[in-house]
């Protein structure tokens, strides 16, 4: 009996995790700025979710962190000419 539960225990799928982390990127200055953040983080493998607001210069963004990581989000935002660190982070099983 113990056996057959912990068969079904290490075979069922890990389930991934998914993150939601909010990021400082101050240098957004123009209003047409979050536009290129927003498509710069979308482009991320395992990126679900962004939303970049302007007027506090930041950005959340929810992804699979089996796919990515904090550091390739904010490599994206600084290879778009917009360097980015965390400032929070969460994370949410789904």
């Amino acid at each position: 009996m113990i056996t057959a539960v912990l068969f079904a225990l290490f075979s069922l799928p890990a389930l991934a995790a998914q993150k939601t982390v909010t990021l400082s990127v101050p240098g957004m200055t123009c209003s047409a700025c979050p536009i290129t953040v927003k498509a710069a983080l979308k482009r991320v493998d395992g990126v679900s979710s962004v939303q970049v607001r302007y007027e506090e210069r930041d950005a959340t963004v929810t992804f699979d962190d089996e796919k990515t990581s904090v550091e390739a989000i904010t490599e994206a935002t600084t290879n778009a000419g917009y360097p980015s660190t965390l400032i929070q982070s969460g994370a949410k099983q789904e």
